[in-house]
This record gives structure tokens, C-alpha cells and sequence, in this order.
């Protein structure tokens, strides 16, 4: 209810009741009574009149306050309407906005995402340019040796010939000489009744001639073993030409990204607070040494390490996987020449298998002063020139800052590959700056993989590897 209002029906009811309330006053000494004023009525009528017309304003002016009020209400209503719709208008309109914004965002990621699709393909299109550079650059190269190779071979084949023609010549002065002495033969016979006293000479000539057809035959073998001779000598000196030829590095880097191979290991043992658990890959090459086929790791791209103390393994799994198959092994085995180089023992039926080319050992690693090392990851090869170590007859030093056509990005380390020219394996790096040359693959420790093998004792065989390590020189280490 309206305040004003309120106000005034409350002045309205106390007026009424003092209007019609009868106040009772004090007794007092009755007095004479006197007849009655007319004017006292009239005046009491006035009163009420007075009352009412005021009650009457009163309301009136309520009323024009009730409405200015409803009017002021309205006004205000149709104001707070106005305001909603605006409201709701900028609500709208910044809806719209907001969608418009993310559309932009949308349409600016899009961009910007093929954008960089762009300069990826561009890359991706300018290093296949510049591969195919390469690429052809290195054919027109082997190329250049192959033709240079070729005309070496035309000329050796020209001088070949050249003997041939010669060693015919002599054969068939041979044959005329044979010719001759039937002929003479025939003439003696022809003579013989005539030159009855001529017998003896002509005995003595027929001996003569007898033992010059010996010696023309016996000269005819030893040309024709000559020229045997000079056939197989031909062809070893073919064989050699072709083995003294050194190996390009780029060959021997795509024959070891296509025959390389992956070591998966598995192994756990329990550890201080709870059980250890490691898993580790690696890329390596089967090599032999003439009668074992084995894959070739460095320690430190297994799952041991000599920088533990030595506790016992309780399993250890090995697979060995190339192309979509793989090969489970059987052992690990540690080298005698040096502990920290592994190889894991590979079967005919799993080389087979696996289908991985088998690099043999250099039986000459001295033929060429340099030699090409591979990153045993594959990020990277290049030519590096190698040196004899006095002290260490087994062991040489790379000379890792004299790379010669380097390609990729990296520097020698443990574990990395080295090949001989000649296309065999030379050794593997023991550390950054060492190469271990592998005259045989010979082990002193060997682990079999399985499930449980805490009964091998590995604890003492790594007591026993770390021992051996520290006793190497610094140098090695």
C-alpha cells in the first residue's frame, strides 16, 4: 500500500475518533440550565462539513498522487521495457560478434595451419632437390670411376690380346719349323736307296730331328701353360683391382640403413624401495667372424650399466627385429678384448628370418688410411682418418676432428660403427675418441635370457666387468 495513502486514512481515523469520542469531565456543582444556543449546533455541523471536505481534498489530492504515481509506474515500465530490448539487442549483437570473432580465429588458425603446410612442403621439396643434386652429383661420380674403371680394363684386355697374338706367333713358327723337318723327313726316305752309304747320317738326322719335335712339343706345353698362367694372372689382378677399390661412404651408409637392425631389451630386478624396471631400443648390424653370426652393441645402448653396483637380474627378454619380423635371443654375451663391447648370438634359421645383410670382419683394416663412421643411431657418416696406437695394439685413435664429407649432424661416440673401405666391419667406438678393432668376436661372460634368472649370479659378472674397465688405461676408459 502506497505510504501516502496509508498517512492518510490514519489521520482520518484519529480524526474520526476524536470526533465521535465522549470525554467524560470532572463533576462539578449542577448550574442553572440554560436553554440551548442554536449557533452551537450550526457550529458542530460546520465542523463536520469542515471534517468531510478535508477528508474529500484529502482523497483528491491522494488520488492525483495515486495517478501521477501510475503515470511515473507506466513511464518507468515502459522505460525498463525500452532498456530490456536494448538489452537484449546488445546481447544479440554481441553474439554475433563473438561468433564473427571466432569464425576470424577459425579462419586465421586454418591459415595459418596451411601456411605452415606450405613452408613444410617447401622444405620437404627443397632438400629432395637438393638429394637429387646429390644423388646426381654421386652418379655422374661412380659413373666417371665406372668409365675410368671400364678403359683401365679395355687396355689390360687390349694387352692381353696383344700377348695372344704373339704367343700364336711364336706357335705357328713352331708349326712351320714341324712343317720343314717332314718335309726334309720325306726327302731322306725319297734318297735312302741312293744314299745307302748316307744311312748312318741320315739315322743321326732322323735322332736330330726326333729330339727338335720333343723340344717344339715340349716348348708348345710350357706356351700353353704360359698362357694359362697369364689367364689366371689376369684375373687376379682383376680381383684385386676390384678389392684394393676403396668403398664409397655413401654406399656403405645405405647398406647399413637397409640392413641395420633393431635390439629390443626388457629387464627388471628389485631395487631399493620397489621393483626396476628398463626397456630400451637399439640399432645395430649382424656381423661374423667366420663361423657365429652375432648382433654388435655397445654396453651403454643396453639396459645394463657399469656405473651400478652389481645386484642380480631377475629377467631379462631380448628380440631382435628388422622389416615386420623378429627374432627372439637367446644370450648376451661380453667380449674378451673389451667388456663393454656386447653381442648378442644370432642362428642361421633367424638370420634367414630376418633377412639382414652378415658383415664380415676386415682381414686387412691397414689396406686404406681412413675409414667411415656411421652414427649407430643412422643420424649421420662421414670419412675420418685413424691411427696406430703404440700401446694398445687392438685399439685406434680417430681423429674425429678431421671429418672428411661429413653428412649429418653429429659428433663420434660410444657405440657408433666403423667400416673399412673395403666394405667390412673395422671395429666399434669404445668412447669419443677410441676405436676397438675386432680381430674376433671371442666372450669371457655370457647371460641367457628368460624369465627368472636370478640363479646366474649377474651381480658378480658386472662386479667382475666394471673391474676389468677401471683396470683399462684413462684413456679408455
Amino acid at each position: 500500500m502506497n505510504k501516502t495513502l496509508l498517512l492518510i486514512l490514519c489521520d482520518f481515523l484519529l480524526l474520526t475518533l476524536l470526533a465521535l469520542t465522549r470525554w467524560e469531565t470532572v463533576a462539578e456543582p449542577p448550574r442553572a440550565k440554560q436553554p440551548p444556543v442554536p449557533e452551537l449546533a450550526a457550529n458542530a455541523v460546520t465542523k463536520e462539513q469542515d471534517l468531510v471536505e478535508l477528508m474529500r481534498e484529502s482523497l483528491a489530492d491522494e488520488r492525483s498522487v495515486r495517478d501521477e504515481l501510475a503515470q511515473k509506474l507506466a513511464a518507468a515500465d515502459a522505460a525498463l521495457a525500452a532498456r530490456e530490448q536494448s538489452l537484449t539487442q546488445v546481447q544479440s549483437e554481441r553474439t554475433r560478434l563473438a561468433e564473427e570473432r571466432n569464425a576470424v580465429a577459425a579462419t586465421l588458425t586454418e591459415t595459418q595451419r596451411a601456411a605452415a603446410d606450405l613452408n613444410q612442403k617447401f622444405s620437404t621439396a627443397t632438400q629432395e632437390v637438393t638429394m637429387t643434386r646429390d644423388q646426381l652429383a654421386q652418379l655422374q661420380r661412380e659413373l666417371a670411376e665406372k668409365q675410368a674403371e671400364a678403359e683401365k680394363q679395355r687396355n689390360a684386355l687390349a694387352a692381353l690380346e696383344k700377348q695372344q697374338a704373339e704367343a700364336r706367333r711364336q706357335i705357328e713358327g713352331l708349326t712351320l719349323a714341324v712343317v720343314v723337318s717332314e718335309q726334309e723327313k720325306k726327302s731322306l726316305r725319297e734318297t735312302a736307296a741312293d744314299l745307302k752309304d748316307q744311312v748312318e747320317v741320315e739315322r743321326s738326322e732322323r735322332a736330330k730331328v726326333q729330339e727338335a719335335n720333343t723340344q717344339l712339343a715340349q716348348a708348345s706345353t710350357k706356351l700353353a701353360q704360359g698362357v694359362g698362367q697369364l689367364a689366371e694372372r689376369s684375373g687376379e689382378l682383376t680381383r684385386e683391382i676390384r678389392d684394393y677399390r676403396p668403398v664409397n661412404a655413401n654406399v656403405l651408409f645405405n647398406e647399413f640403413t637397409a640392413n641395420r637392425v633393431t635390439a629390443s631389451f626388457i629387464a627388471s630386478r628389485r631395487g631399493f624401495l620397489r621393483q626396476a624396471n628398463r626397456t630400451t631400443d637399439a640399432n645395430t648390424v649382424l656381423v661374423t667372424d667366420g663361423q657365429q653370426v652375432y648382433a654388435l652393441l655397445h654396453l651403454a645402448d643396453t639396459v645394463f650399466t657399469l656405473g651400478e653396483v652389481g645386484i642380480d637380474w631377475e629377467s631379462l627378454t631380448v628380440d631382435l627385429a628388422r622389416g615386420g619380423k623378429s627374432a627372439p635371443a637367446t644370450a648376451v654375451q661380453f667380449l674378451a678384448q673389451d667388456p663393454r663391447l656386447t653381442v648378442i648370438p644370432v642362428s642361421p634359421a633367424q638370420v634367414g628370418a630376418l633377412g639382414a645383410k652378415v658383415y664380415s670382419l676386415a682381414t686387412d683394416p691397414f689396406r686404406f688410411p681412413e675409414a667411415v663412421l656411421i652414427d649407430g643411431g643412422g643420424r649421420g657418416y662421414g670419412e675420418v682418418a685413424f691411427k696406430l696406437d703404440p700401446a694398445e695394439p687392438g685399439i685406434v685413435r680417430v681423429d674425429n676432428r678431421l671429418f672428411d664429407r661429413m653428412f649429418g649432424d653429429f659428433s663420434p661416440k660410444r657405440g657408433d660403427l666403423v667400416f673399412a673401405k673395403t666394405g667390412e666391419l673395422l671395429g666399434m667406438m669404445v668412447n669419443g675418441d677410441y676405436c676397438a678393432l675386432l680381430s674376433n668376436l671371442n666372450s669371457n661372460h655370457v647371460i641367457r635370457t628368460g624369465t627368472d634368472i636370478r640363479e646366474q649370479a649377474t651381480g658378480a659378472v658386472f662386479d667382475d666387468l666394471i673391474a676389468r674397465v677401471r683396470s683399462l688405461p684413462l684413456k679408455l676408459q
